[in-house]
């Protein structure tokens, strides 16, 4: 079955469930307004990037896309800083967020979350071979090392905890990271591995070397207001559904290539 009939089927079976809505439910105010608002960072290729244009491009985008056509609305993007999306989703200023966000401990006290729809993992990109390789970040944890990370992600606090004593380059968007290392300013970026991969496929030139086995498990779930059950419940359907389908795995195979390539 083609990707556009998986959509247009998931699309009838979401739009029934959407006609006994409660009161003051999220999906009901979606419904009125006739539009999902999704907060994303954009800063996070190939699962959300920016564009020029306005908007934003990428796996995730492409999720919240079908969310959208499932709940018979319009997608309204609004690019925010990553460490800046669980607050926005808290004080209801998007609807949910998409953004290769891990499902940690820490922030469900902030949001709940649905998912995981995608599981991911830490990895380094560096020049140096030897460092590319490595799956032992112990590595990493002398003052002589600089790792670039994404601001207020699990790759910055994953540095934090466990080699505090590496120089931490804090910048806002993995691309950004990615430069610093063909610079020569930062020894490795870390982030999740389709994002090291995206980096290392699409900079030849660069002689960038990763190794994608992942150093952690990073379950990666859509943030949503915890204090509607109703939208939780929907949206946890919503997943089982695209995973069902296999839906997520075409999406994921259009972004980052046949990811049964990478060695996890």
């Amino acid at each position: 079955m083609t990707l556009r009939k998986i959509i247009t089927l998931m699309t009838i079976t979401f739009m029934m469930s959407l006609s006994t809505l409660n009161a003051d439910s999220t999906l009901e105010e979606i419904q009125e307004r006739g539009k999902l608002i999704l907060g994303t960072s954009g800063g996070m290729a190939p699962m959300t990037r920016a564009l020029k244009s306005g908007g934003a491009a990428g796996f995730d985008i492409d999720l919240a896309e079908i969310v959208a056509q499932a709940m018979g609305v319009e997608l309204e993007i609004k690019v925010i800083p990553f460490d800046k999306l669980l607050d926005a989703v808290e004080d209801e200023k998007v609807d949910l967020a998409i953004s290769n966000i891990t499902m940690t401990p820490e922030r469900n006290m902030k949001v709940a979350f649905v998912g995981p729809y995608f599981v991911s993992g830490k990895c380094f990109v560096s020049k140096d071979p030897e460092l590319s390789k490595t799956q032992n970040a112990m590595m990493f944890n002398n003052t002589n090392r600089s790792i670039a990370v994404l601001e207020g992600s699990t790759s910055e606090t994953f540095v934090k905890v466990l080699m505090p004593h590496a120089k931490r380059i804090a910048v806002t968007d993995d691309l950004a990271g990615a430069k610093l290392v063909e610079e020569g300013k930062a020894d490795a970026l870390l982030s999740e591995y389709p994002t090291c991969a995206l980096i290392v496929n699409s900079n030849p030139k660069a002689e960038f070397g990763s190794l994608f086995t992942t150093l952690t498990y990073d379950p990666i779930g859509i943030a949503v207001n915890g204090e509607d059950a109703h939208m939780i419940n929907w949206m946890q359907n919503f997943i089982l559904r695209v995973q069902a389908s296999g839906l997520l795995e075409k999406i994921a195979v259009k972004w980052m290539g046949d990811l049964a390539q990478i060695s996890r």
